[in-house]
């Protein structure tokens, strides 16, 4: 359950830095504590998507993943990215994407703050 907890808090962390840094990636609320709380939810969605999607999106483009030496990864969560961004405007959250190359751009970032997250995070493992 801890491991659960600081993954969703690395996530939320991870993508408050891109709506921070990125103009095309929109979180608006009324105030600091509905941001906080979407960005959770959020957070949780995207790690779904993830736990759920990912694996299936690996498999199915793993030639491309040899092909292009890893960096359809890239893509990939762009991708991860964007549908969890269809997927809050559905469940009418106000979190919103703004095209691919924000997503690919929003995905690195993500990437990159997570791991430095994760590493200086407490975890069970």
């Amino acid at each position: 359950m801890k491991n659960f907890v600081v993954k969703t808090i690395a996530n939320a962390g991870a993508l408050a830095v891109a709506v921070w840094i990125l103009d095309k990636i929109t979180l608006t609320g009324a105030g600091t504590g509905k941001k906080i709380g979407t960005l959770i939810v959020v957070a949780l969605l995207f790690g779904l998507v993830n736990f759920l999607v990912k694996p299936i999106v690996k498999v199915l483009t793993f030639p491309l993943f040899i092909l292009t030496l890893g960096l359809i990864t890239l893509v990939v969560n762009a991708l991860m990215l964007l549908l969890t961004s269809w997927l809050a405007g559905k469940l009418d959250l106000s979190f919103h994407v703004e095209g691919f190359w924000t997503a690919v751009l929003g995905g690195l970032i993500i990437s990159i703050v997570s791991w430095a997250l994760h590493i200086v995070l407490p975890d069970e493992d």
